[in-house]
């Protein structure tokens, strides 16, 4: 048993449990198929706002910027409420990533659902969940042992 303050390193944690790098970039691979990557960017970087996770919110603002999100948009991504430069579709996404992100502090409300099932086929809001819980495990990993 450790009694230091010193964190697990990533390669640490990741060594010690192959699953969990494997299962979530298998995870993301699925959903990647039936999404748009800008729309995967910004709710990677929405939720990683939301969560706090600085590690994340570099590496998919850098990745968001290198796949051509204009940083206009990533300015202002946390206030995609007031924000015109988010269709409706993104809308109803990051909406959606907010209320599972967020899911124990305020219940997933039938027009959540409605605006993003109106915007998504089946199959797409189904991958869409999937980025959330992935980027929301990432998240957890990322904060819990300060990588």
């Amino acid at each position: 048993m450790q009694h230091d303050n010193k964190r697990l390193s990533r390669d640490r944690v990741y060594t010690l449990q192959p699953a969990i790098p494997k299962g979530l970039l298998e995870l993301g691979k699925g959903a990647a198929g039936s999404l748009d990557p800008s729309l995967i960017h910004l709710v990677n970087v929405r939720v990683s706002q939301i969560n706090g996770c600085a590690f994340c919110l570099r590496m998919h603002n850098d990745e968001a910027r290198r796949d051509g999100e204009q940083q206009s948009r990533l300015d202002v991504l946390s206030a995609w409420r007031e924000a015109s430069e988010f269709s409706a579709r993104e809308r109803s996404a990051l909406g959606w990533a907010e209320v599972l992100t967020d899911i124990a502090h305020k219940p997933v409300s039938d027009q959540v659902y409605r605006e993003v099932s109106d915007n998504f086929t089946d199959v797409e809001l189904v991958s869409l969940t999937a980025v959330i819980l992935q980027i929301n495990s990432w998240n957890r990993m990322a904060i819990g042992f300060r990588f």
